[in-house]
């Protein structure tokens, strides 16, 4: 039996607001929308769909909406990283402009990661940049 990682669920107060907010961070497309959730996913997805078996079509993240506040430190959050190509600090300013925040969760200041909230308060990274 084999499972697919379909998507990550983030709740959030203002789900379309906070889904087009990650749409235009990311670059992926908002597929889905209504008044309880929303969905994004990569614009290669929906192209590599047909031609991938079913466990490696790649997940998408899917806004919820919820009544109350996030509180507290995340227990789970994304990282992400830049290609060596590109510029890691450009990409973290430009994530600030759209909305996002830096944030301290006693990280330290020797880090290879910067910790930002996106505009709901959820913490993600910023890695250093990879090439795979």
């Amino acid at each position: 039996m084999t499972l697919r990682w379909y998507s990550t669920v983030i709740e959030s107060s203002d789900h379309r607001a906070l889904a087009h907010w990650w749409s235009d961070a990311l670059g992926w497309e908002v597929i889905f929308e209504d008044d309880e959730e929303a969905a994004v996913v990569p614009p290669w997805a929906r192209e590599l769909e047909p031609k991938l078996p079913f466990e490696q079509v790649p997940p998408g993240l899917v806004f919820v909406a919820v009544d109350h506040e996030k509180q507290g430190k995340n227990r789970l959050h994304l990282d992400f990283a830049p290609h060596t190509t590109d510029d890691r600090d450009a990409t973290i300013e430009r994530l600030v402009a759209l909305g996002a925040r830096r944030v301290d969760i006693g990280q330290g200041p020797d880090v290879s990661w910067e910790v930002l909230a996106d505009p709901d308060g959820n913490e993600f990274c910023i890695l250093s940049a990879r090439e795979h």
